[in-house]
C-alpha cells in the first residue's frame, strides 16, 4: 500500500502527544495550547476565505441552483479560478488524484459485486477522482451459488469525484442517454464518499449501467445455443419429421415411440430453459446487489454534494494544515539544534512508526512552508529552527491582530 501524506489522527490527539514533553511545566503546557488555539483560528479564517472563493466561482456551474440564480453569476464566476482553488484545498487536505491506470484497473475488476458496469464518458467534458486514506478489510462474497469466500478488500477512506458535464448540444450530437438521471448539461458535479472499495470506483459514477460480463455471457449463450441446437436436431425435430412423414404417406405411426422421443426432447429442452433462467437470474441478482450498494453509497456513504461538499473538504483541509504545523513546530522546538528538512522529516516519520505504529510520508516541505508563512519558522543555511514559545505567542498574536486591517482612530481622522 502506497505511503501518503494524510495523517490518520485528529489534531487534539496529536497536540496532547506533543505537550506531554512539557508535562512538568504547567506554564509551557498552557502556552503551547494557547499558541495553537490562535493558529487554529487563523487557519479557520483562511479556510473561510477559500470557501467564499469556491462558492463565488462555482455558482455558475452549480446544478443545485436554478437557471435564474446561475444567470446572476455570469461574468462573476471564473472556472479556472474555481478549479485552481479546489485543487489547492484538496492538496491542503492531503487528497491525491487517482491516475488513469488505477481507474482502468478498477473499471475492469470488481471485488464485491462481480458485475461489469458500462459508463458513457461522452457525458463528461472532464472527470477526476481524488482519494485520501486507505485500509484493508475482510469481506465475504458469494462464489458459485452457495459457496461463500472471504477475501481481503482495499478501501479508500475518502473519495471525491469531480464531473464536468458536456453541454446539451454535444450530448445530443453524441446521442448520450442520460435516462432518468437529474443531470444539468454544462454543470459541474462534486460528490464525496467514505469507504469506497478500490476496485469498485466505477460504482460512484452516476451513469454506470450494469452489463453482463464475458463470463456471464458465455455461461448463458454457449449452453443455450449449443444445447438447444443439439436437442432440437437429435430428438425433437426428428420425431416431428418422422410423425409428419408417416402421416403424409399414410403409414401407421408408432405413437408410443414417437411420443416418448418427443417427450424426452421436450423435457431436456425444459431443463435447458431452467438452466438459462437460473443463469439470467444470477445476473439479475447481481444487479440487485449493485442497486443496494448504490443506495448504501448514496444514503450511508455520501458526505456531501456539489457546494455542500466544500464544508467537508475545507474542514479536512484545515485540520491537516494544523496537524502538520503542530508536528513541525513541536519537533523543532524540542530539538537542541536547528534541523534540515530531511532530518525533521526523518524524526517525525520515525516517531509515527515507533510511537503510533503508522507508516506515513510526512509532507515536511509543506509543513515548513506553513511555519515560515506565519512567522514561526526560520531557515538559515538550509537548517530550520522555530521561535521559542514566549516569542511565538507574541508573533502569532500580532498576525491575528493584523487579519482585519482596521484602526478606529485612523478611520475617525
Amino acid at each position: 500500500m502506497k505511503r501518503e501524506h494524510y495523517i490518520p489522527f485528529n489534531k487534539e490527539f496529536l497536540l496532547e502527544q506533543q505537550i506531554a514533553v512539557f508535562a512538568e511545566d504547567e506554564k509551557k503546557v498552557d502556552d503551547f495550547k494557547k499558541l495553537f488555539d490562535i493558529v487554529e483560528h487563523y487557519y479557520h479564517y483562511e479556510a473561510f476565505n477559500l470557501n467564499r472563493n469556491l462558492k463565488q466561482n462555482y455558482a455558475l456551474f452549480d446544478p443545485d441552483l436554478s437557471e435564474n440564480e446561475r444567470e446572476g453569476f455570469i461574468g462573476k464566476s471564473d472556472f479556472l479560478i474555481f478549479k485552481e482553488t479546489l485543487q489547492t484545498v484538496l492538496a491542503h487536505g492531503n487528497y491525491t488524484r487517482i491516475d488513469q491506470e488505477t481507474l482502468d484497473k478498477a473499471f475492469n475488476e470488481s471485488d464485491l459485486i462481480g458485475l461489469n458496469l458500462s459508463i458513457d464518458f461522452n457525458a463528461f467534458k472532464d472527470y477526476e477522482l481524488y482519494v485520501r486514506g486507505q485500509h484493508k478489510a475482510k469481506e465475504k462474497v458469494t462464489k458459485y451459488i452457495f459457496w461463500k469466500k472471504e477475501i481481503e478488500i482495499e478501501y479508500y477512506d475518502r473519495v471525491m469525484i469531480y464531473l464536468n458535464y458536456n453541454d446539451a448540444d454535444y450530448l445530443k450530437e453524441k446521442k448520450v442517454k442520460l435516462g432518468k438521471m437529474p443531470i444539468d448539461p454544462g454543470s459541474i458535479g462534486l460528490k464525496i464518499f467514505k469507504r469506497v472499495p478500490k476496485n469498485d470506483l466505477e460504482t460512484i459514477f452516476p451513469n454506470a449501467i450494469p452489463r453482463m460480463s464475458t463470463r456471464d455471457k458465455l455461461f448463458f449463450w454457449v449452453p443455450g445455443i449449443g444445447g438447444g441446437i443439439s436437442l432440437l436436431s437429435t430428438t425433437v425435430i426428428p420425431a416431428l419429421i418422422g410423425m409428419y412423414a408417416a402421416y403424409q404417406s399414410g403409414e401407421a405411426i408408432n405413437l408410443l415411440n414417437s411420443k416418448a422421443s418427443l417427450n424426452q426432447g421436450l423435457i431436456a429442452l425444459g431443463i435447458l430453459c431452467l438452466y438459462l433462467f437460473r443463469q439470467y437470474n444470477n445476473f439479475v441478482n447481481k444487479k440487485i446487489r449493485y442497486g443496494k450498494m448504490l443506495s448504501d453509497s448514496l444514503y450511508f456513504k455520501n458526505l456531501g454534494n456539489n457546494s455542500g461538499a466544500f464544508y467537508s473538504l475545507l474542514n479536512s483541509s484545515e485540520e491537516e494544515v494544523l496537524k502538520e504545523t503542530i508536528l513541525a513546530y513541536a519537533f523543532l522546538n524540542k530539538s537542541p539544534n536547528p534541523l534540515t528538512a530531511d532530518e525533521l522529516d526523518e524524526q517525525i516519520e520515525s516517531w509515527f512508526a515507533t510511537k503510533l505504529n503508522t507508516d506515513l510520508d510526512f509532507d515536511v516541505t509543506d509543513a515548513l512552508s506553513k511555519l515560515e508563512n506565519i512567522g514561526l519558522g526560520i531557515e538559515t543555511d538550509g537548517k530550520w529552527k522555530v521561535l521559542p514559545l514566549e516569542k511565538a505567542l507574541i508573533q502569532i498574536d500580532e498576525l491575528w491582530d493584523n487579519v482585519f486591517d482596521y484602526n478606529q482612530k485612523t478611520a475617525m481622522l
